[in-house]
């Protein structure tokens, strides 16, 4: 009797992952350009490192107020640092309105409404979240916290990772096609050269 041989199982990567290995130099570049910003040196590089936050959660709102992200994602909306980063803002004296004026023509993104190419720029939106644990501890040597100047690093109430993992895993349960895929890291890209962006014109 012939002995049948099965073909080989191709293990495809969840979703969560292949927008972390497809965005990884970008992302490096984005950790590389905060930190030239001085950001705890003094309270001013914080000032900096806020301008950038604000441009980037600015531009993210219509992630969080689309209606397709929503079915996907359950708790969308709870996860929006906009209204917590304004309030940091104004803890240390950023002109949240100026900022707003001087960065409304430079990056007009996201460049596409597409739900796929939205999620991409909410998956590094979000990852910023989880990687915060660190700039929250050193916001913390200069004198802020999560009731003050450092609300929109300040981890959730079910903890970073509890809070990620609730993410990826509703993340890597949307029936994508490949061509949504392919949208969603081209908008991972764009998120990411986004605070590279805006982080540029700020360093000292």
């Amino acid at each position: 009797m012939e002995t049948v041989t099965p073909p080989e199982q191709t293990t495809v990567q969840p979703f969560s992952k292949r927008l972390k290995h497809a965005t990884r130099e970008q992302h490096e570049r984005v950790d590389h350009a905060i930190m030239t910003l001085r950001p705890f040196d003094d309270l001013e590089g914080y000032a900096r490192f806020l301008r950038v936050q604000y441009g980037f959660q600015q531009r993210c709102l219509p992630v969080y107020r689309h209606p397709q992200l929503a079915d996907w994602i359950s708790d969308l909306t709870l996860r929006c640092r906009h209204a917590a980063v304004v309030r940091d803002c104004l803890d240390l004296n950023v002109d949240v309105d100026a900022e707003r004026q001087a960065q409304a023509k430079p990056l007009a993104a996201p460049t596409s409404e597409a739900a796929p190419y939205l999620l991409g720029w909410l998956y590094v939106n979000e990852g910023s979240n989880l990687g915060a644990a660190f700039l929250f501890k050193r916001a913390a040597e200069l004198g802020l916290s999560a009731s003050y100047g450092a609300r929109h690093l300040a981890p959730s109430d079910d903890g970073r990772g509890l809070h990620w993992r609730n993410f990826t895993q509703q993340l890597d349960a949307i029936p994508l096609p490949e061509t949504g895929i392919v949208q969603a890291i081209a908008g991972a890209k764009e998120a990411f050269a986004c605070v590279e962006a805006l982080a540029r014109p700020l360093v000292r």
